[in-house]
């Protein structure tokens, strides 16, 4: 079953690489039995279904959970095998739009206007004489 990540990009069930292994936690006797723990592989810089720009995107944004171009994700948290594989896909679609998301605007810094700033300063010369009613009288 073909990944569809975006309406501009589907990755194909071929290019996805699946491995599966016995869960680690709670189960009983049934967990020794049962390879459940999802392991999903994907080529990124062999991958047939981007582009140039998108992979070149992805090969930077993602590069720390790179490992020779393939992306891996894993998925343990449910006991069935199928639910795994699904919370595997999720995870995998997720990252890659993620990778692709283009970057926020970068934020413009910009100045205090001078009525916040006469607001700022008139509430602190008011605290300031709160402050001073508080004290004991000085004994002059």
């Amino acid at each position: 079953m073909d990944l569809e990540v975006s309406p501009a990009l589907t990755i194909p069930a071929s290019e996805l690489g699946w491995r599966f292994s016995r869960s680690s936690g709670p189960g009983g006797q049934h967990v020794n039995t049962s390879d459940s723990r999802v392991e999903l592989s994907w080529d990124v810089a062999g991958s047939a279904a981007l582009s140039d720009g998108q992979r070149q995107m992805l090969l930077t944004r993602l590069g720390q959970r790179l490992i020779a171009g393939v992306i891996t994700v894993t998925a343990s948290e449910r006991r069935s095998q199928l639910r795994n594989r699904e919370i595997a896909l999720a995870k995998l679609s997720a990252l890659v739009a993620e990778g692709l998301a283009p970057e926020a605007a970068r934020r413009r810094p910009t100045k205090p206007t001078r009525g916040s700033n006469r607001r700022r300063l008139a509430a602190k010369e008011q605290r300031a004489v709160t402050k001073r009613q508080r004290q004991r009288p000085s004994a002059e």
